[in-house]
């Protein structure tokens, strides 16, 4: 049996006994040994193996020693993540997502019944239909159907939210124009913003092609743009809303030819409606330009001034994805903000996406 220690290669008598004493840096044994050239074949060892400082074992070869490697609470800082760990805490943060999504629909539901009771029986006392009331009696009882107003509105996020993060939400596309949807949103907003101070526009284009959309969801997304419209948009400020034909030139790896043929045209024909919010609020800093769209977002400089979960730009977001469209923010710093969003002519297959608009 042939050795290598520290450059000398030795010849061992495995049939006799044989110690090492490497405290001392010799070898003493029992048996003979005699020097070989130190380009002699090394031992393998099947038993033994040097692993070197910081090395991940792998599961297969040592289950025990791969385990404690691979523990988030027993690697050392700095160490790579392998993809065993990667794949381990990624299903581990689905599932706590999982989990999470499903108590805030749950919770949503077991909300919204007594809420509507309560906001019927508002309703009830501020139409004096159970007796007269004074002027102080109907200013507590405008308060409180303005919080069951609110409360509603977060039970309703929260339930879109659920249904749209577990890909649940169906779409129903209709063809025809938009501008009656538009004019519709705009009507159940005006009175609000009235309130508020606020001047809300809306100019209806002649020149916008049918197209195949789900009323509903379209509305939700332009009631979530105005609403953080007027949030954020001080008394006597303007908010505009307008819609226009578009031509949506999507990106294909194979497609450049095609594309830059297509930018030499004079007057491309449009293939989706570009629908605008502008206002003339402070503006959103160019860093949040992306994270606006996030679950539970808030500017910080607005976090303790403004209402909300934060959830209005991301069920937008997660709508518009679901109709195949694409929706992005233009903004500077205390020159307002403008959401815009497109959609396809014709609805193409999306499912509602969770990730961000590229």
């Amino acid at each position: 049996m042939l050795i290598q220690y520290q450059g000398v290669a030795f010849s061992v008598d495995s049939s006799k006994p044989l110690s090492y004493d490497l405290a001392a840096l010799k070898l003493s044994t029992l048996s003979y040994f005699r020097p070989l050239p130190v380009q002699a074949k090394a031992v393998s060892f099947p038993h033994m193996g040097v692993v070197p400082e910081k090395a991940l074992v792998s599961r297969e070869a040592e289950p025990g020693v791969a385990e404690k490697a691979s523990s988030p609470a027993q690697r050392p800082a700095g160490d790579p993540l392998t993809y065993d760990d990667l794949l381990r805490e990624y299903n581990q943060l689905r599932e706590r997502s999982g989990r999470t999504t499903n108590a805030l629909a749950s919770a949503a539901h077991d909300l919204k019944t007594p809420l509507a009771i309560l906001n019927g029986y508002i309703e009830l006392l501020q139409n004096e239909k159970l007796g007269s009331l004074n002027e102080r009696q109907r200013e507590i009882l405008g308060d409180m159907s303005a919080s069951g107003q609110r409360l509603q509105s977060f039970i309703q996020d929260f339930l879109s939210y659920s249904v749209l993060e577990t890909g649940e939400m169906k779409m129903r596309y209709e063809t025809g124009n938009v501008n009656p949807c538009l004019s519709e949103v705009c009507r159940l907003w005006s009175h609000r913003f009235q309130e508020r101070g606020l001047a809300l526009y809306f100019l209806a284009n002649e020149k916008l092609p049918e197209l195949a959309f789900d009323s509903a969801k379209l509305q939700r997304v332009i009631s979530n743009l105005l609403e953080n419209a007027s949030k954020f948009t001080p008394a006597g400020g303007t908010v505009w809303l307008h819609a226009e034909p578009y031509m949506w030139e999507r990106r294909k790896p194979d497609s450049s030819a095609i594309s830059s043929e297509r930018r030499r045209q004079d007057n491309p024909l449009p293939n989706s409606v570009k629908v605008s919010v502008s206002d003339t609020g402070p503006g959103i800093p160019a860093e949040y330009h992306i994270e606006v769209f996030d679950d539970f977002f808030r500017l910080p400089q607005n976090e303790a001034q403004t209402e909300g979960m934060g959830l209005g730009l991301a069920i937008a977001r997660r709508l518009v994805s679901a109709m195949g469209g694409k929706i992005w923010v233009e903004s500077e710093l205390g020159a307002g903000a403008k959401f815009s969003f497109i959609l396809p002519l014709k609805p193409v297959a999306a499912a509602p996406g969770k990730g961000k608009n590229k």
